[in-house]
């Protein structure tokens, strides 16, 4: 299931994440270069790294997986992310307390905070896996405020050729 001749942060490591943690009911959202991939249905472009939004009262359980996995933390910044690394796989655990209505609010540095509405979420596929994903709207947001780097402006790219609505997809908690 590897991404024929992509480097980085692999699909068949991301879909094991994301069973992983539907297999235990975990609140999730795939946000980043693989959100983008994922509502392409297609892997277009290597990733460093998956960035994963989780269940803040969660998102330990997913942290012993990654260590059983063979992960070690690469960047403690806890509470807002931790970045694992194993070998060339990457994963940027972003953990974000939930609302009743699904809802998650993300701590950024400082006093910053980033709402991440249930209603922005949509329906991607991972090498065929669906998976939770920020919706197109949300995915360009997320890209606005910073000089673009080569790889957001490839994404912004995909996110243009996507035609029509996304499949609205929600969670409950």
């Amino acid at each position: 299931m590897k991404g024929a001749g992509f480097g980085g942060t692999r699909a068949d490591e991301v879909v094991a994440i994301i069973e992983y943690l539907e297999a235990r009911s975990i609140a999730y959202q795939i946000n980043g270069g693989w959100a983008v991939d994922a509502l392409a249905g297609v892997q277009t472009r290597s990733h460093r790294d998956v960035d994963v939004f989780v269940d803040a009262d969660r998102v330990r359980e997913l942290d012993a997986w990654l260590i059983e996995r063979g992960y070690r933390v690469d960047a403690d910044w806890d509470p807002v992310r931790v970045e694992w690394v194993a070998g060339d796989q990457r994963v940027d655990v972003h953990p974000m307390v939930l609302a009743e209505n699904g809802d998650g609010v993300q701590r950024g540095f400082g006093d910053e905070y980033f709402l991440h509405l249930a209603a922005d979420r949509a329906q991607g596929r991972i090498a065929g896996h669906p998976v939770v994903i920020a919706n197109r709207r949300r995915l360009h947001e997320l890209r606005e405020g910073y000089p673009p780097r080569v790889e957001d402006v490839h994404d912004l790219e995909i996110l243009r050729g996507q035609d029509g609505d996304v499949v609205e997809f929600r969670f409950n908690v």
